[in-house]
């Protein structure tokens, strides 16, 4: 039978360890505001697991949520693709079509697209950086591109956009209207980066996710069923780059 192994709780950066039976895999926990109920993500960038757990909710009921959902834990796992390192000829997607990687050392013009290459200029050792800034810009300027036809048909203001790279949300609504999204999504087909440039407009109007709030995403975009699905099933994957 799996189980815990013991170490001090911490609701930091610093994880647990969940042993699986064949292997320890870290365990994080994170508190959110808006958490109503335990929810369980794979951390593909750690090769472990989140819970999310509600700000008053006990840290020990979360590692007991974990604890009986170790089973799920280890066959998501085993699903995960490989690692994709930034490095000369890794392959990557950019919208759903996938590029090569190449190196230009003796380029002085930062990153570019061309041809379905995405080539990237200056010494090796700044390859991974130049590269991950390069699909960060490429996300901004997708983002800010989409997000305005879309508010507008709902009337409200969007604040600031950001972009960044959280491990569990692949957007998110502040009550003052600022958006921020992850650049993972510009790697996705577009209509996954509409459904959650959708949702986080939808959020604009309705905090919750009652619904009210599905049926206005619903009218924002032609399907949100299967970019959310594959969300869930193939989500995990674009943390496996970089």
């Amino acid at each position: 039978m799996a189980r815990l192994i013991r170490s001090p709780i911490r609701l930091t950066e610093e994880p647990l360890h969940l042993d699986l039976g064949a292997r320890a895999v870290p365990l994080r926990l994170r508190r959110d505001g808006r958490a109503r109920r335990f929810v369980l993500h794979i951390d593909p960038m750690g090769d472990g697991a989140i819970v999310t757990l509600p700000m008053r909710a006990r840290a020990s009921e979360a590692i007991e949520f974990a604890h009986r959902h170790t089973e799920w834990i280890a066959r998501r796992l085993t699903r995960l693709p490989p690692r994709v390192r930034f490095e000369d000829g890794a392959r990557v997607p950019v919208l759903g079509t996938e590029h090569v990687v190449r190196h230009r050392p003796d380029a002085r013009r930062g990153a570019w697209r061309e041809d379905g290459v995405i080539h990237v200029s200056g010494d090796a050792e700044h390859l991974t950086r130049r590269l991950r800034d390069w699909f960060k810009a490429e996300a901004r300027r997708e983002v800010i591109a989409r997000v305005g036809p879309i508010a507008a048909r709902v009337e409200r203001p969007v604040g600031r956009i950001t972009i960044g790279d959280p491990r569990a949300l692949w957007g998110s609504c502040g009550r003052n209207g600022h958006l921020s999204f992850s650049w993972r999504l510009v790697m996705a087909l577009p209509a996954i980066l509409d459904y959650v440039i959708a949702h986080e407009v939808a959020h604009l109007v309705w905090r919750g996710h009652g619904p009210r709030f599905w049926a206005l995403v619903d009218t924002l975009i032609e399907d949100s069923k299967t970019p959310r699905a594959w969300l869930r099933t193939h989500g995990e994957g674009l943390h496996r780059y970089g």
